[in-house]
């Protein structure tokens, strides 16, 4: 008798069932159901106070939700020790003009070989820290305080610090926050890179549906539910854009153009 072949289904890197959450009372996400696979770069889109960072943060253990599980990189739920092999970057990341260490120093401590900066030299942090620093463009920035960064060279800073573990999950919130609108594309190119370089997967909230038309596998539109999910020519349409934005959201347009800088979103 012949066994029909089944092929095995994709490890997940993230895993979300039923997910409930309330935040001073209000729903914020309400039954969430998620699954993406290992190994692709997948954006997160919707509406201002849709719960895309709230989703983040349950991802990353930092809220407790009312309801529903989440399962990280075919594991188990977000514990400390789970949460080692994941990277994530903030919207913002608030310096007081006081915070005095240099960019070195503020990489070096978020590794265990160099977070003993103060007594190693600086020639040993700078080989430990190398890959991701020069990953990163960041070599430039190594003794500026990080308080007197542009948002643009922080935000490569904090992902220069997320990638110095390793991570196999990257989670990004929106990282162009603060960066002028030039470097934008410069920026989600750099992240595609680092992503088929890494071979990691990479969860990417975002805004800018341009760019997440050229750069994601996947997309998943978000507004206290998953309004929709697809390939980004399945979702990044009117009518599953009004699902996640609401009527009065004007569509996105994909324009097809032969020189770089060709996608504008309407």
């Amino acid at each position: 008798m012949d066994i029909a072949f089944r092929p095995r289904p994709a490890v997940a890197a993230i895993e979300v069932l039923d997910l409930q959450v309330r935040l001073g009372g209000n729903p914020v996400l309400q039954g969430v159901r998620l699954r993406i696979e290992a190994g692709r770069m997948v954006a997160l889109i919707g509406p201002n106070g849709s719960g895309k960072t709230t989703l983040l943060r349950c991802l990353l253990g930092l809220h407790r939700p009312d309801s529903g599980s989440i399962h990280l990189l075919d594991e188990g739920p977000p514990t400390p020790h789970l949460l080692r092999r994941v990277g994530y970057v903030p919207q913002r990341l608030p310096l007081d003009p006081s915070f005095l260490l240099t960019v070195r120093e503020f990489l070096a401590i978020r590794r265990p070989r160099t977070a003993g900066w103060f007594w190693r030299p600086t020639r040993f942090v700078d080989d430990q820290l190398h890959e991701a620093v020069a990953e990163m463009d960041v070599t430039r920035l190594l003794d500026r305080p990080v308080a007197g960064l542009s948002g643009g060279q922080l935000q490569r800073v904090l992902i220069c610090s997320s990638l110095l573990n390793d991570p196999e999950l990257l989670l990004l919130d929106e990282p162009t926050a603060g960066v002028d609108t030039p470097g934008e594309e410069d920026f989600y190119g750099l992240i595609a890179e680092v992503h088929r370089r890494r071979h990691l997967t990479v969860v990417l909230v975002s805004h800018d549906l341009s760019m997440v038309y050229r750069h994601a596998s996947r997309v998943y539109a978000l507004n206290g539910v998953i309004c929709c999910e697809g390939a980004p020519e399945e979702v990044m349409n009117a009518e599953s854009l009004r699902q996640a934005y609401g009527i009065h959201f004007t569509p996105y347009h994909h324009h097809h153009h032969h020189h770089p800088g060709g996608a504008h979103g309407a």
